[in-house]
């Protein structure tokens, strides 16, 4: 029988093998590298992207803050100049409320009364003068009583002055106003 070698084609085929398998390897590696250079290269850009994207939205955050601020401060000053208009509007309404004040009470003065002090609170009035009995005091209190502008009057104080010969009386009444609405004490709408 004819003796045949099969080793050597055997080795040269191990070897084919195994540098084809090599190569493939290192082929395979060098697609992995490369998929995974361009795979991050995606992500990179797909980052980039997303924060270009983020910025422009910060920057429209940045402007609708700004917007939002200067609508506060607006809000701020209409609520201040609503403010000032009312107060101006209601002073308005009470200016002729102080003509009727001082027409009424030089309409309420009785003879031989006289006023030393008149001190307005709200619609709360306080007078002071010197009368000549506490009778003329009397009358001036029904004077108010019947008064369309002055309510409630109140004597707080009567007092007998000797100034000389003459001896009067020093008093305080205290009183409200009525106010153009005809509400007693309650300030103007």
């Amino acid at each position: 029988m004819p003796n045949v070698n099969l080793l050597p084609w055997r080795e040269q085929r191990r070897r084919k093998l195994k540098r084809d398998f090599m190569l493939a390897l290192l082929g395979a590696g060098v697609a992995g590298t490369l998929i995974a250079y361009g795979y991050k290269l995606v992500l990179e850009s797909v980052v980039a992207r997303q924060t270009a994207r983020n910025g422009v939205l910060r920057a429209e955050i940045e402007a609708l803050d700004r917007q939002n601020e200067a609508i506060v401060a607006l809000d701020t000053e209409k609520t201040r100049l609503l403010a000032r208009m009312g107060i101006i509007d209601r002073l308005q309404r009470q200016r002729p409320d102080a003509v009727h004040l001082f027409n009424e009470l030089a309409g309420t003065l009785p003879d031989g009364v006289y006023l030393t002090e008149v001190r307005q609170t709200a619609a709360r009035l306080r007078i002071s003068g010197i009368a000549r009995s506490s009778g003329a005091v009397s009358t001036l209190m029904r004077n108010i009583e019947t008064s369309e502008w002055l309510v409630d009057p109140r004597l707080d104080v009567i007092e007998t002055v000797d100034d000389g010969a003459v001896r009067n009386a020093a008093f305080t009444v205290f009183a409200r106003q009525v106010s153009l609405s005809g509400e007693v004490g309650a300030p103007p709408p």
